[in-house]
C-alpha cells in the first residue's frame, strides 16, 4: 500500500512538472503583481530613538491618521498609500545612508525628512542627484531648500521665523533690551544671528548671546551672566527639552523677565518638563488647535478621538505633509520627477496648518505661511492676546 501511494505522488507531480513546462499551469508563486494595485510608498527619514525620538514619535501619530483617511478616500487612483518609516536618530551619517537606500528603491516615490536641517542637509546630494524629492517638512534652515530642485520644505523658513518671533518680542511685549540663550548647533547659531539682527531692526538691544550644548544639563553659569547683562527679557532659541530645563533654573535663579522661545519648543513635552516654570512663557507656531478654522477643528476632532490627546505643531506637520504629497501624486502621477514638477503647479492645496498651499517655484518654500502668537497660560498653550501683563522684573 505505502509503495502505492508513494507512486501515486510521484507521477502527480511528474505531471504537474510536465504541464508546467509546457505552460499550461503556472506556479502560484511565479503570478505578477498587478501594478494597479501595488501600494505608492513615501520614505520617512526621521528620529525613532535618540534625543529626538519624541518628535518621531508625534510625526508618527501624524503619519498614520494621514494615511488612514488618503487609503478611505481611495488611495492614490485605487492604490494604497504607504510610509516605509526608517529611524535617523536624525544623525547625518544615518540619513545619509537612508538616502541611498531610498534612491535606489523604485518603489519609492518621494521622501520626507529629517527632522534637522543639518541631517537632511547632509543627505540633499544624493536625493538631488537620485532625482528623488527631499520634503523637509521641518526643516527651516534658509540653505536647505537651495540644495537643489529636488528639495522642497513646507516649514517656516529662519529668515521668516526669526524676524515674526522678534516682532512678538519687541514690537507686541515692548522689550527693548534682550539676552539670548541658544542651542550650539547650525540651526541655533543662524537662528540666533537672524533674530538678533531682525531685533536691532525694530529697535532693541541685544545685551547678550549665551550658547550651550545639546546634552548640557546645568545652565547655572550662563544663567548668571544673562543675568549680569540686566536684560528686560530672555529669548531661547532652544528645541522642548532644554528650553523647559533652561526657563526652570532662570526662574529658580530669580529672573522674572519675559521669556519669549522659538517656536520649536511648541509641544505638550515642554508643558510637561516645565511645569509652573513655564507659565507665562511667549513662543510662535504656524499650528494651533484652539485655531477656529473648520479644517483645523475637523483635524483636531480626529486626531484627538483617535490618540486622546490634542495634536501639536510635529504631529500636524507631519499629517499636513503627507496629505500634501498625497494630494501632488494624485494630480501628477507616481514618477519621481512628476513629484517634483506638481510641488511646482500645485495651486491652493488644503491645509490644517496654513489653510491653503502653494509654493514658490524658485525657493521650493511655501508662499506667504502663517504664523500664530501664543503664551503659556493656566498650564496650557493659549492664543496671545494685546495688553496681557508682563512678567514683572
Amino acid at each position: 500500500m505505502l509503495d502505492l501511494i508513494l507512486r501515486s505522488t510521484a507521477l502527480v507531480a511528474g505531471t504537474l512538472s510536465l504541464l508546467t513546462a509546457l505552460g499550461v499551469v503556472q506556479p502560484a508563486f511565479s503570478q505578477p503583481a498587478d501594478p494597479a494595485k501595488e501600494p505608492v510608498v513615501l520614505g520617512v527619514s526621521g528620529p525613532l530613538t535618540g534625543q529626538y525620538a519624541q518628535y518621531g514619535a508625534q510625526w508618527q501619530r501624524g503619519f498614520d491618521l494621514a494615511l488612514e483617511q488618503v487609503n478611505a478616500g481611495g488611495g492614490i487612483q485605487g492604490r494604497p498609500l504607504r510610509v516605509q518609516f526608517e529611524d535617523s536618530q536624525s544623525d547625518p551619517k544615518q540619513t545619509v545612508a537612508i538616502a541611498r537606500k531610498f534612491v535606489a528603491d523604485s518603489r519609492i516615490v518621494a521622501e520626507l525628512g529629517d527632522f534637522t536641517s543639518a541631517a537632511s542637509m547632509a543627505a540633499s546630494p544624493i536625493y538631488q542627484n537620485g532625482g528623488l524629492v527631499q520634503f523637509g517638512f521641518t526643516n527651516s534652515h534658509p540653505d536647505f531648500t537651495r540644495g537643489g530642485d529636488f528639495v522642497w520644505s513646507n516649514a517656516l523658513n529662519q529668515a521668516e521665523e526669526m524676524p515674526v518671533l522678534a516682532d512678538y518680542a519687541v514690537t507686541a511685549l515692548g522689550l527693548k533690551r534682550v539676552a539670548l540663550l541658544f542651542i550650539n548647533n547650525d540651526w541655533g547659531r543662524t537662528s540666533k544671528d537672524l533674530f538678533a539682527k531682525a531685533a536691532r531692526e525694530r529697535g532693541a538691544e541685544v545685551v547678550g548671546a549665551e550658547g550651550y550644548l545639546a546634552d548640557e544639563k546645568d545652565f547655572r553659569s550662563a544663567l548668571v551672566r544673562v543675568r549680569d547683562t540686566r536684560p528686560d527679557g530672555i529669548v531661547l532659541v532652544s528645541y522642548y527639552a532644554d528650553g523647559a530645563q533652561i526657563t526652570r533654573q532662570l526662574r529658580e535663579a530669580g529672573l522674572t523677565q519675559p521669556v519669549v522661545a522659538a517656536g520649536s519648543v511648541y509641544s505638550p513635552k515642554f508643558l510637561e518638563l516645565g511645569g509652573a516654570a513655564v507659565e507665562g512663557v511667549h513662543t510662535t507656531t504656524p499650528f494651533f488647535p484652539g485655531d477656529p478654522r473648520p479644517e483645523v477643528q475637523t483635524f483636531v476632532k480626529a486626531y484627538t478621538g483617535k490618540y486622546g490627546i490634542e495634536p501639536d505643531a510635529y504631529s500636524s506637520r507631519a499629517y499636513d505633509a503627507l496629505l500634501l504629497l498625497a494630494t501632488v501624486i494624485r494630480q501628477s502621477g507616481t514618477d519621481r520627477t512628476a513629484v517634483r514638477d506638481g510641488l511646482a503647479t500645485v495651486k491652493d492645496a488644503p491645509s490644517v496648518v496654513y489653510g491653503t498651499v502653494r509654493f514658490d517655484p524658485q525657493t521650493r518654500r511655501v508662499d506667504k505661511p502663517l504664523s500664530t502668537r501664543l503664551v503659556v497660560k493656566n498650564g496650557g498653550f493659549a492664543l496671545w492676546e494685546p495688553g496681557t501683563a508682563k512678567v514683572s522684573n
